[in-house]
């Protein structure tokens, strides 16, 4: 594989994505810095020159510039590893979850943005569907463990895990109560033990 250089903003879920998939993948990326606040360094013009919407994160690999989240860590799963399952059956469901982390769970997503960068807490529409996105996993991950299951889709962790940990793991950013969401508290330490783990700023030591 070519050399990696992943365009990050730290504090951004969506960059923490590409970064936690990276370190359980043991691979190494350079890190180009991208301050989007206060910077605005999205909207700049050398930045649109690689990232022509201004998405984050972007990951240059195999030389070529992948933008967005659900890019990177799908071009990351196609080259390591068992993270993107063969059966047909669980792929779909793979693809399921990983359009849902890009629909229905862009409300948490925006809603913290809205609390740590806002000024303010996130109007009670964004709070409500976040937390409705949110009770949609915790209500799967609840009917998986009846079934013995751990991981949202199989038997091991996949790239459906990755994608929508964050939103969960970061969403006492805006304000949500973790006490209510027992199956995806279980569901988190699971995740922090999957060897190479990293976490960031806001993300619970301990479930």
């Amino acid at each position: 594989m070519s050399a990696l250089v992943l365009h990050d903003d730290e504090l951004d879920e969506e960059c923490y994505r590409a970064r936690l998939f990276l370190s359980l993948l043991g691979l190494k990326a350079r890190i180009v810095a991208v301050d989007v606040v206060p910077g605005g360094l999205q909207d700049s013009p050398s930045f649109r020159a690689v990232s022509p919407a201004g998405l984050l994160p972007v990951l240059r690999i195999e030389g070529q510039e992948i933008c967005g989240a659900g890019a990177v860590l799908l071009a990351l799963a196609h080259k390591r590893g068992n993270w993107l399952p063969d059966e047909p059956g669980a792929f779909a469901q793979v693809a399921h979850w990983l359009h849902f982390a890009s629909g229905p769970l862009r409300p948490a997503i925006a809603a913290r943005r809205a609390s740590l960068f806002g000024g303010g807490e996130p109007d009670a529409a964004l709070q409500r569907q976040g937390e409705a996105a949110l009770r949609i996993m915790e209500d799967h991950m609840a009917h998986r463990r009846l079934d013995g299951g751990s991981w949202f889709v199989g038997d091991a962790p996949s790239v459906a895990d990755i994608a929508l940990f964050p939103s969960f793991a970061l969403s006492r950013d805006w304000g949500v109560d973790h006490a209510f969401y027992p199956a995806l508290r279980r569901w988190m330490r699971a995740v922090r033990t999957v060897p190479g783990f990293v976490g960031m700023s806001g993300i619970p030591e301990y479930a």
